[in-house]
């Protein structure tokens, strides 16, 4: 199944044999350390920039509804973001592993290894980044 927007994802996790645990980094877009001004011209349009992780989450599938919900919720952090990461952990000890995953995942999005997950907008529409 080709996952398209927020709510494939759901349906597919859901629709897994074993237990499944969704792991979330939000993101936000930021200038990097010392731009150029082309760099600086091109994030005031809306483009480039670098994604900095600001909230991580694990949520079983049945906690989560829609992505309406999942903005709702993030936004009781009070920290903006842009665009989420989401990972899948499947298993019986997923939440217990969840943490260690989670901050493996940062990582890798901090150095700028973004293709082993799935991104969404806001507005719960996958993201081609790359």
């Amino acid at each position: 199944m080709a996952i398209s927007r927020y709510a494939d994802l759901l349906d597919e996790a859901r629709a897994q044999s074993e237990l499944q645990r969704l792991l979330f980094v939000f993101t936000r877009a930021e200038l990097p350390d010392h731009p150029s001004e082309a760099q600086r011209r091109r994030f005031e349009q809306g483009e480039g920039g670098v994604l900095t992780p600001v909230v991580c989450v694990d949520k079983a599938p049945e906690e989560l509804s829609d992505m309406a919900a999942l903005v709702e919720e993030s936004r009781e952090t009070g920290a903006d973001w842009d665009i989420v990461f989401v990972a899948a952990l499947a298993g019986e000890d997923a939440q217990a592993q969840a943490e260690q995953h989670l901050n493996r995942m940062v990582e890798s999005l901090k150095m700028g290894n973004i293709s082993q997950f799935l991104a969404f907008d806001r507005h719960g529409e996958a993201v081609d980044i790359g």
